[in-house]
């Protein structure tokens, strides 16, 4: 795959999906459903079937996978430590990256792992990740009718290059997390507009939400994050049988896997403290402080500083008489305070992987946000990184690549925070 012919088309598309957006919004233009989901089942069939080629994380899943299979915890053993199974789950192994820890995806993923291996390796698992991002799609415009938004912006995640290239291509496993956030999503909205008696007003949604929500948070652990959104949304009335669902399904999930699952700590740790890549803030920080640990920390604090902030202004919300008693506006206040969320964290990290960005993509639909579009486009620009690699063999980073996915999305909410000030100014 070309990287500066990929960069280069996902551009053309993004602008195009721009246009797009603008004309649904200003012009009232039409999009049917069935248009948005065929177009989003065709651009994935087109790199369903090759081979993964921007990333190897396919392999470590199939493995652990396999291990499940076989009987046997993938959380007790590195699959370095690990016996063959067979022939060919040496070949797998020799395509499995950094083989001498122990694996980092929490007990929702490893489901899927199973899954996968079970029905034929590396399509059977990439099908089955991509019948879950169609659902994804199905869900934001169930949700986007409910807030009565436009259909159109459906498009921004349904022929979105992100999803398309990290679940289809690569088949990252977040797309499964997406799928039950979204869902966890879908049924605390259907609680409170929905007509149909299985849903409306229904006291046990928010438990059935709760375990929605501990399969999106024990696929990836990043939904975490948004466990106050949800608190937010099912009121004082309904907030104990949220955690009360979440509760028995993280257990539910989590139990099998005992005592082993300690281990995934051990190398969670292991990347909190040592992984890095296209962090640009992270880079900045390093060459102020000689100690890498003190620029995460910092980074981290600033982290939680931003999202106490953001939650303690959403909160805010359910105080306000008016506010309070439109579903819309807390719903798309919600939203807002995800999609802030994640894009201060994708700012921060020292580690930003391209497939990281789909937690942001998720959420353009209901926050098209400009610099939401930009950042999610932009990371695509890390796997320039691949050039050398596969040409070389060695893995050299340019740091320029971060500063200008860095640059270009702080750029971007710049302007805008300039255009709102300039239009404000003149009302007045």
């Amino acid at each position: 795959m070309s990287i500066p012919t990929l960069v280069g088309v996902s551009a053309l598309i993004m602008a195009l999906l721009s246009i797009a957006l603008y004309l649904g919004e200003t012009r009232d233009m039409g999009w049917s459903p069935w248009v948005i989901i065929v177009g989003a089942v065709a651009f994935r069939l087109m790199f369903l079937f090759r081979p993964p080629e921007l990333s190897d994380d396919i392999y470590r899943y199939l493995w652990d996978g396999l291990t499940i299979l076989h009987g046997i915890n993938p959380y007790a053993l590195a699959p370095a430590d690990a016996k063959l199974f067979d022939a060919g789950s040496a070949t797998l192994l020799s395509h499995v990256n950094h083989p001498h820890l122990v694996t980092l995806y929490p007990p929702a993923a490893q489901i899927f792992f199973a899954i996968g291996a079970f029905f034929g390796g590396i399509t059977g698992m990439k099908v089955l990740l991509v019948a879950l991002d169609i659902a994804v799609c199905v869900i934001i415009m169930r949700i986007l009718a409910h807030l009565k938004m436009p259909p159109s912006r459906a498009l921004l995640y349904a022929w979105h290059p992100l999803p398309i290239l990290e679940v289809a291509a690569s088949g990252h496993i977040d797309g499964a997390g997406i799928f039950f956030l979204m869902l966890a999503f879908l049924l605390l909205l259907l609680r409170q507009n929905s007509t149909d008696p299985l849903f409306a007003h229904n006291g046990w949604t928010p438990a059935v939400a709760g375990a929605a929500f501990s399969f999106a948070a024990l696929v990836k652990l990043f939904p975490l994050v948004f466990f106050p959104v949800f608190l937010f949304l099912v009121g004082k009335k309904g907030w104990w049988r949220f955690c009360l669902g979440a509760a028995i399904g993280a257990t539910a999930l989590s139990a099998p896997f005992f005592p082993g699952i300690f281990n995934m700590l051990v190398t969670l740790d292991i990347y909190i403290r040592n992984w890095e890549f296209a962090g640009f803030a992270f880079q900045s920080l390093h060459e102020i402080f000689p100690s890498g640990q003190t620029a995460r920390q910092v980074l981290a604090v600033a982290f939680l500083l931003i999202t106490a902030t953001l939650y303690a202004l959403l909160f805010r919300k359910r105080g306000n008489p008016v506010e309070a008693d439109d579903t819309s506006s807390l719903w798309l206040a919600a939203f807002k305070t995800s999609y802030c969320i994640v894009l201060a964290f994708l700012l921060l990290t020292p580690t930003l992987h391209p497939w990281y960005a789909l937690y942001l993509a998720c959420f353009l639909p209901f926050v098209p946000g400009a610099a939401g579009l930009v950042m999610t486009w932009a990371v695509i620009l890390s796997y320039r990184v691949l050039i050398h690699f596969t040409l070389l063999g060695v893995w050299e980073e340019n740091d320029a690549i971060p500063a200008l996915i860095w640059g270009a999305t702080v750029g971007v909410l710049m302007l805008g925070w300039f255009i709102r000030k300039r239009r404000l100014s003149g009302c007045s």
